[in-house]
């Protein structure tokens, strides 16, 4: 692929993605002019899509580990309502071909992509450890609630000013075992 036509097909699933997003109505845009031309297949382009999706939330999973790093379910439900709110048009479509896809290949793809989906949350999110369906499991339960708009609490970061006591230093505490 040239530079000039990795630009065109970012240009074009950029108006993909816009088109998606104004119409919400979960139906793969393939009418848009260059399309076709671009990527082929629904399936081509549905894949692209799901590339954006992970890319844009992994980058809000970042985002939230940082801003509240010590409740991870709560970073990752929030990361993932969060995407779901910027690219709306984007997860419309995810769901309405996960959920009723144009033929078998299409199935097999987006339901591996939602299963690995829900094992990354888990595993972000500190609820499992392996590949497992239990580990699935976790992952769905943290992609319903942030569909269901669950509040999830940020925790409070409070500081706590101790009265000034002079603690030895850990030096201070070795000589002194030294010297006993």
């Amino acid at each position: 692929m040239t530079w000039n036509a990795f630009h065109h097909r970012g240009e074009i699933l950029q108006t993909v993605i816009d088109t998606a997003d104004a119409r919400l109505d979960g139906v793969l845009p393939m009418d848009v002019p260059g399309v076709p031309e671009t990527f082929g297949s629904e399936l081509d382009l549905i894949g692209a899509l799901a590339l954006k999706w992970h890319a844009r939330l992994s980058g809000n999973i970042e985002r939230e580990l940082m801003a509240q790093p010590m409740d991870l379910e709560a970073a990752i439900t929030n990361a993932w309502a969060t995407t779901a709110a910027e690219v709306p048009g984007i997860r419309m479509i995810i769901d309405r071909y996960t959920d009723a896809p144009s033929d078998a290949e299409m199935a097999a793809a987006l339901t591996k992509s939602r299963e690995m989906e829900w094992v990354k949350l888990a595993r972000v999110a500190g609820l499992a450890s392996d590949d497992s369906t239990p580990a699935a499991r976790a992952g769905e339960r943290v992609t319903r609630n942030a569909r269901a708009g669950v509040p999830v609490p940020v925790p409070e970061v409070t500081t706590t000013i101790v009265d000034a006591v002079a603690t030895p230093s850990l030096v201070d505490r070795i000589r002194a075992v030294l010297a006993a």
